[in-house]
């Protein structure tokens, strides 16, 4: 396991949309953007179940997450790892606290079924730029 460097930090306090590449069945890379935090151990993504990348994630744990600060392209980070855990306990109220990060309010009401979950990545290998 890696942690992320201290110089990188400030792009998962950051409202950064991050890019989120996970594999297909047929082994093709598939990209979707993000919000994305980090707990000092893992990164960390919500999602509802049955979208693309929670199959991917579900049955392929190897990702990689990519962030560019806006303001300066040169800074960077992407992290590859693998998906750690799964859980939809405490999904509903982590995705609350990243739309409050990302829009500053309340995450919109659920769908109807829409269940939510965390994916815990750990940080395998982690590359930064500047």
């Amino acid at each position: 396991m890696e942690s992320i460097p201290e110089k990188a930090l400030d792009l998962f306090e950051k409202p950064i949309v991050a890019g989120l590449i996970t594999i297909m069945p047929d082994g093709q890379p598939q990209a979707t953007p993000v919000w994305v935090d980090y707990d000092g151990h893992f990164v960390r993504i919500n999602t509802a179940r049955g979208r693309q990348k929670d199959r991917n994630m579900a049955k392929r744990s190897k990702v990689t997450l990519l962030l560019i600060d806006p303001a300066d392209y040169y800074h960077w980070v992407e992290v590859r790892g693998h998906v750690e855990e799964e859980t939809e306990a405490g999904a509903n109220d982590h995705i609350n606290q990243l739309s409050h990060k990302y829009e500053g309010k309340d995450f919109r009401a659920l769908k109807p079924n829409e269940v939510r979950v965390i994916y815990r990545i750990e940080p395998d290998k982690v590359n930064v730029g500047s």
